[in-house]
Order: C-alpha cells, then structure tokens, then sequence
C-alpha cells in the first residue's frame, strides 16, 4: 500500500533509473555458456571491456557512425531515440552517433544533424539519455563535410546538388583549396586563414554542447572525402601556407582542432579520429600517410585512431573484401602504439578474436551488420560460448543456443 500511495501522489522516477540498478551492465559477460567447451575458460576477448580514460565499453563490438539523413534544421527527433535506442536494447560496447556538424553549412546533406547551436543540445540529451538508460556508452561524430556539403539523402540521389530553393547552400560550400569532387560537383571556395580560426572555434564550440549533452566521448571525422581528410590528401590541398605542402602542414588543422576541443572536454572523456587510411589512387594519400599522422595526432594527445579508408577521389579503385581495412589499424597500432579501431566487413566471431587476440585493434566497429541485425552482439556471444548480460526488460528472450 505504501508504494502504491507513493506512486499516486506524484512519485517522479527518472527514465534512466529503470536500468541503473543492474549491477552487471548489459551487453557484458557474466560467464561461460558452458565452462566445459572452453580450453582456458577464459572470457572471449571479444567480450571484455576496454577501458579509457573514463570510458568503459561493455564489449569490442561497437555501432560505427553511419548517417541516417533524418533530421530538420540539424534537430534529431523521434527517429533517433527509436534507432539509436533500439541498437542501445541489444548491447553493443558502445554507440558512436553519426556525422554531426559543427556548423549549418558542415552538413553533409540538407537533413543531417547538427549541434551548432544550443538549441540542439536537447535533443541530444534524449537519444544520449535512452542509450544510456541501457548501460551502454555513447560518443558522438563531430565533422564538416567540406566539399561534400548541401547533397540530398541516397535514397533521392547520391550525386544531386541541394539548392537554395529547397534549403541547401551550393554556394557556401568550403575546402582547402577550390577543387571539386569531380567534374559534376560543386567548386569549393578555398578557406582562409580567418575561416579556418573560426572553424576551430566551431568545432570547439561544438565539442562544449555534446558535453553538455552528455557524450562519453568524441570523434573528431577526418575521413571519407570530408573537409578534414581533404587538408589530408595533396590531390584535394594545394595550399601553400602553414596548412599545405608537408605532411605536416597538412595535419595541422586536425591537431588545432583536436587542440580546441581537448581543452573544453573534460579529462575523463576519450577524444578518437577517424582516418581514411588509404585514398585508393596513385599519389594520393597511403597507409604510410596514415601512420605519420596518427603519430602526430599520438603525440599531441589522441586516444584512439578509427581507421577507414576512402571517399576522397572520384578516381578511386577500392579493392573491398572482408578485412580489407584491417591492416591499417594493425600498421597503425603497432607502429605508432596507439589504440586503433577496425571497421570495414567484418562480421564473423572468429574475425573478431582474431583482430583482438592477435593485437590489429582494440575495437571492432560495425555498421551494415548492426543494421541487418541489432541484435548481432547476442549471437555472436552465443556463437562465442559467452553467457550475456541482457537489459531487464529483454531477459524473458534470453536464450544460449543459436
């Protein structure tokens, strides 16, 4: 009765409280399957956390940034708590939200999302809130999408240029240096020195909000032909100031910017950046490359390399099969002995022990995968003999057997 007339005069319970008392958080392994199957009755290493500064992820597997083209004005809604939500029921390690931009014109198309005003900080809280209501950590995708900017969603084109008429801004679109795509694409102004100290302040203005949101961590996007991978490549910069020419000078944006958002987050929170390790066409940007800027970017105080490749040239000739990009993230992770995350099909319980128990990557991030299947992570602890911790409410569909 007691409880019962609590509730009735205006008992007010946080959402999130329904999950915090789980004294194990889901999507962490709470044994064997059967101790008797396992050789060493070691827990997968799939199935162990990593830890970083205050980051702790519940498993390896971890949902990749992928856009979801869903939003007005920058504003994420429903959708997302549902979609981000929904991978937050099933246990991933963590959830990296997809690229966000730091400004209006930093959208890689007229419905990405934004956090470049305080406005939009609210609507982070919610999708931040329900994931972790789950148990699960959240980080969030800071990006400009540079030349790539004012596109429409794939599913109308993958080529076609925003207009103004519909809310684009084909005219205020930005790069290194004023190089198109290709052909068919828009010209880019190329970025000057003030724009670029404002750009910093952008990002570093943006950084401050998804603190304020609540983001476990950040990913600073310098990857896939976005503006920051742009300043990467000699094809795309043709600068000759302090922002082109050696390697150096071109990284050097992506370390201001790091810079600015470092001194705003605060200390128990990661910062990662994502690279395209490879830009698939001659005397474009290599793995090497990669390796000398991911030693930069160790140097002045990175957490974590995120290693893809592609997106930059129109002239690509990516050779994609599964694992394709795994050996960026061990050349990385060996050379420079910085922690690396693998993405790029990889899909199988035995691809992921062998990625983690051989020392290529700290992380597996997956994308494709945890859309055709949300629940992945369940299966493959099945597959991997691991006895899952499931959130309360999904425990009555627990099962140990495929």
């Amino acid at each position: 009765m007691n409880v019962v007339r609590k509730l009735e005069t205006g008992f007010k319970q946080d959402p999130r409280d329904f999950l915090q008392t789980q004294s194990v958080k889901p999507g962490s392994a709470i044994g064997l399957i059967n101790p008797g199957a396992s050789k060493d009755k070691k827990i997968p290493t799939t199935f162990t956390p990593f830890t970083q500064r205050g980051l702790s992820t519940n498993n390896r597997l971890v949902v990749s940034p992928m856009c979801t083209y869903s939003c007005q004005d920058g504003f994420l809604n429903d959708f997302h708590v549902a979609h981000y939500g929904g991978f937050a029921m099933h246990s991933p390690g963590a959830i990296v939200v997809e690229a966000t931009g730091v400004v209006p014109e930093g959208r890689i198309s007229i419905f990405c999302n934004g956090i470049y005003k305080d406005e939009h900080i609210e609507p982070h809280k919610r999708v931040v809130n329900v994931v972790k209501a789950q148990g699960v950590p959240i980080g969030i995708q800071l990006a400009h999408a540079g030349r790539k900017a004012s596109g429409l969603p794939p599913w109308i084109s993958t080529t076609a240029i925003a207009g103004e008429e519909i809310g684009g801004w084909p005219t205020n679109v930005y790069g290194p240096s004023a190089l198109p795509f290709d052909e068919t694409q828009i010209v880019p102004h190329e970025l000057t020195i003030s724009q670029i100290e404002d750009l910093i302040e952008q990002f570093k203005a943006a950084a401050i909000r998804a603190d304020k949101a609540g983001y476990d961590f950040v990913e600073i996007h310098a990857a896939h032909g976005y503006l920051l991978s742009t300043f990467l490549s000699q094809n795309s910069n043709k600068r000759t100031d302090k922002y082109g020419g050696s390697i150096e000078n071109r990284t050097h944006i992506i370390v201001q910017i790091f810079e600015a958002v470092r001194s705003v987050l605060p200390e128990h929170k990661p910062i990662w950046v994502r690279l395209s390790c490879n830009e698939w066409v001659d005397a474009g940007f290599t793995p090497d490359d990669a390796v000398t800027v991911s030693r930069i970017l160790k140097d002045c105080g990175v957490d974590l390399i995120d290693c893809s490749s592609g997106g930059i040239s129109s002239h690509q000739k990516i050779v994609a099969k599964p694992l394709y990009q795994v050996p960026y993230a061990e050349a990385i992770k060996q050379q420079v002995g910085i922690p690396t995350a693998a993405v790029g099909i990889i899909s199988t319980a035995a691809e992921f022990e062998d990625i983690l128990n051989s020392n290529k990557a700290d992380l597996i991030l997956m994308a494709r995968p945890f859309l055709r299947d949300a629940s992945i992570v369940k299966r493959i602890a099945i597959e991997l003999n691991v006895d899952l911790e499931y959130t309360h409410q999904y425990t009555r569909g627990k099962r140990n057997k495929l």
